[in-house]
């Protein structure tokens, strides 16, 4: 009988040890918006063209925080946070479309654009994933962050910038496992 209950334990480890490993939990997190993937956000973004693009062709490119989920709609003083962070930036270095926005101030605004697709798969061990000892993750997708400023009813700047290809790993260790986090659970505040 202990001969059969060695074998049980020892298939059942070799199972958690290869088998398993699709067992592992993974992500996906994406952040609605009009456009599937980093290229079509791209085309679409690429189509602006600052002093002829009105309010009415950006909607038509998908470009409309009302209608559109997860796009912020941000005032001329966000703006100017964004276009000078610090006293060493002057309005007068600014782009000249910019300039003219923020005096108009009330009728200067943006939009924020700021979609992304990011997937996190766990792989490598199941059984040392499990116990907390290490654990494997890749974390893959695509991401823009665009802003597009308007003066009244035409877009006056834009800018863009993003990750294509998102491509990470991480490899979290922990040599005692489950027992790594215990001093967290008691708060040592000094006093006895």
């Amino acid at each position: 009988m202990k001969k059969i209950f060695r074998i049980l334990n020892l298939l059942l480890l070799i199972t958690l040890h290869t088998a398993c490993a699709t067992l592992l939990p993974s992500s996906k997190q994406t952040v609605e918006s009009p456009w599937l993937s980093f290229e079509s956000a791209k085309e679409s973004f690429d189509k602006i063209i600052p002093q002829q693009t009105t309010l009415a062709e950006l909607k038509a490119l998908g470009f409309d925080p009302f209608n559109d989920s997860n796009m912020k709609l941000i005032n001329y003083l966000d703006l100017i946070q964004r276009f000078i962070p610090n006293e060493s930036i002057r309005q007068e270095d600014l782009p000249a479309g910019v300039q003219s926005c923020l005096k108009a101030q009330g009728a200067c605004y943006g939009y924020l654009i700021e979609p992304e697709v990011v997937n996190k798969k766990r792989y490598g061990n199941a059984f040392l994933d499990l116990l907390d000892f290490r654990r494997k993750t890749m974390i893959s997708g695509w991401n823009v962050n665009a802003l597009v400023v308007l003066q009244d009813e035409l877009v006056v700047y834009k800018l863009w910038s993003g990750e294509p290809k998102i491509l990470r790993y991480e490899d979290e260790r922990n040599p005692l496992g489950p027992l790594q986090d215990v001093g967290k659970l008691f708060k040592f505040d000094g006093r006895f």
